[in-house]
């Protein structure tokens, strides 16, 4: 069987701990197959809330968290660099899953690396999970970071 060619890795990320764990295997799966990284920060929408009550829209919108997404974009396309990969960044604003599926869809890569909070059952059923919502709907190959076990297995 032929070893599979991976030119193009993209990672999801936040500031969230198992990110940074996803971006830590992306990172080293890209040095190791001499593919260009992508990693892409999506920053959540702010909403606006109007009464029904009010008989206009406020013309300024809320301040959004994209610059906070930038930074971190920014560290950790740094991060990527420092480790020797060629790597680019892309930040946008929306629905985490919507603007994943989007970016993979008009960007296909050869492998797509995103974390996994460890929801319970319940939890993913009321919150939802990106990664499940991720697995299920694109057509390229998928790692999905797990948090690692802080107990020993027996």
């Amino acid at each position: 069987m032929a070893a599979p060619i991976i030119q193009h890795v993209t990672v999801a990320a936040d500031d969230s701990a198992i990110a940074r764990e996803a971006l830590g295997f992306a990172i080293d799966l890209a040095k190791k197959y001499g593919a260009e990284l992508t990693v892409l920060t999506v920053a959540p929408l702010v909403p606006l809330y109007v009464a029904s009550s009010e008989p206009w829209v406020p013309a300024t919108s809320p301040d959004t968290d994209t610059p906070y997404y930038r930074q971190l974009l920014d560290r950790a396309v740094q991060e990527a660099r420092t480790a020797g990969v060629l790597a680019k960044g892309i930040c946008v604003e929306g629905v985490a899953v919507d603007e994943i599926l989007a970016q993979v869809e008009t960007n296909p890569p050869d492998l797509l690396v995103i974390g996994s909070r460890g929801l319970s059952r319940g939890k993913r059923l009321l919150l939802g999970s990106v990664s499940t919502a991720i697995l299920h709907a694109v057509k390229c190959p998928v790692l999905v970071v797990h948090p690692r076990s802080t107990t020993p297995s027996s």
